[in-house]
């Protein structure tokens, strides 16, 4: 006798696996490079201003910008990141690459002429210093 055991989602499995085979996803779960390149974000706040760090590996720091318009910070860049392994019998080419873009809305107590940016072993640091707080005034009723 032969006994199949009952799984309700094995058609939505299978539709899932058949959507997803063109683009580099099907069994084995290899990653397309279809998707492009979202860099994972870290941001605190501290007395004296804002962070915002960005995990860029493999990114060189000539392929990222960072431009203030308005009161919006955006990073922009292009990561191209080729994996290369030769062997005996075998070898083996992989690309990673895509474009990608951040952006963050700045509050309003921020000096964005001042704000300063470093890359170091593939983490890009911003630092977004806070104004200083202006005297409050009192204003008389007439």
């Amino acid at each position: 006798m032969f006994l199949t055991r009952f799984d309700p989602l094995r058609d939505l499995k299978e539709i899932e696996r058949r959507f997803l085979a063109p683009f580099g996803e099907a069994e084995g779960g290899a990653k397309s490079n279809l998707r492009g390149f979202a860099p994972v974000v870290n941001t605190r706040e501290e007395e004296k201003g804002y962070f915002i760090e960005v995990d860029l590996p493999g990114v060189q720091k000539e392929d990222i910008h960072i431009d203030v318009k308005e009161n919006t910070l955006s990073i922009t860049g292009e990561r191209k990141l080729k994996e290369e392994v030769k062997e005996e019998n075998y070898y083996k080419v992989e690309s990673f690459f895509g474009k990608f873009q951040r952006s963050f809305t700045l509050p309003e107590n921020v000096d964005s002429d001042a704000i300063t940016a470093q890359s170091k072993d593939g983490v890009l640091e911003i630092f977004i210093p806070k104004t200083t707080p202006k005297d409050a005034k009192r204003i008389a009723i007439s």
